[in-house]
């Protein structure tokens, strides 16, 4: 008797800790469930996703979705259905800061939206994916220069042209002690611009004629983009990263564009309250 009622009373204990670890499970995965999102794409129409860092991997559910990287940008993804009225599947995206994104795909023969712009994820957001520990500080100089790549021009700083060619500072941002200057190069005349030399110094405002003037080159820890050539009629952006500086009073932070072998020479001066606009992100 004293046995069947131990017996009885290790099975009650051992139903109640199920129980509890299956409620545990559920209370657990119902905090970190991430919903995907419903798009809905055409056999006739592109739809665009547009992704603030660079896309790492990209899984599709099933092979009735086309999927592709457009053409020359890293950040954004094609989408056009295979067959009309597929079945419902999803698509996995994961970018260079480690962001997961899901989406769930329906057949429709007027999508809503064919240009869908993915918001930056807000501030104290930890990423979902975790890639190798290896170099991590270059793997985030990468990824944040490539972040800076495809943003928007936020400030109307210095430009400098010759013949045809164009030298603008687009925006400077600052992250973990690091300067990203982005810098745009255009070539409006019939020959390329083979790219010779890219220089960040720090010189005196005003040269004394008694004094010679000294230079404090900025070594830069990563450029981001061509800087081999600069072909006719195109536009393309490029990003410095530069460990974070000041510029003192009296002095002048220049950036100075060389052409090999020919004389465009180009070279613009950023002051320190260019410098202090720069954004945190």
């Amino acid at each position: 008797m004293k046995t069947k009622t131990l017996l009885i009373a290790i099975a009650l204990v051992m139903t109640a800790i199920q129980g509890w670890a299956q409620q545990a499970t559920f209370q657990t995965d119902s905090k970190s469930r991430l919903e995907p999102l419903p798009l809905g794409i055409s056999l006739q129409k592109t739809t665009n996703l547009i992704f603030p860092f660079a896309i790492r991997s990209v899984d599709r559910g099933s092979s009735e979705v086309l999927v592709q990287k457009a053409k020359g940008v890293e950040n954004v993804l094609q989408l056009k259905a295979a067959k009309d009225s597929f079945q419902q599947t999803n698509l996995s995206v994961i970018t260079a800061d480690g962001s997961l994104y899901s989406f769930m795909l329906n057949f429709s023969a007027q999508p809503t939206s064919l240009n869908l712009q993915l918001a930056d994820k807000p501030m104290g957001y930890e990423p979902l994916a975790i890639f190798a520990a290896a170099k991590d500080n270059q793997e985030k100089i990468l990824t944040a220069s490539e972040f800076v790549s495809v943003k928007n021009r936020s400030l109307s700083g210095p430009s400098s042209s010759r013949s045809g060619i164009q030298l603008q500072l687009l925006g400077m941002f600052i992250r973990e002690g690091v300067l990203y200057f982005q810098l745009q190069l255009a070539n409006n005349s019939k020959i390329p611009y083979d790219i010779d030399q890219l220089r960040f110094f720090i010189i005196d405002q005003k040269k004394s004629k008694r004094t010679a003037s000294q230079e404090l080159e900025q070594s830069p820890l990563h450029i981001h983009g061509n800087t081999t050539v600069v072909h006719t009629a195109s536009k393309q952006v490029i990003v410095v990263a530069l460990e974070k500086f000041t510029i003192p009073d009296k002095k002048n932070l220049v950036i100075q564009l060389n052409e090999k072998n020919g004389g465009r020479h180009l070279q613009l001066k950023v002051a320190n309250r260019h410098l202090e606009r720069s954004i945190s992100f």
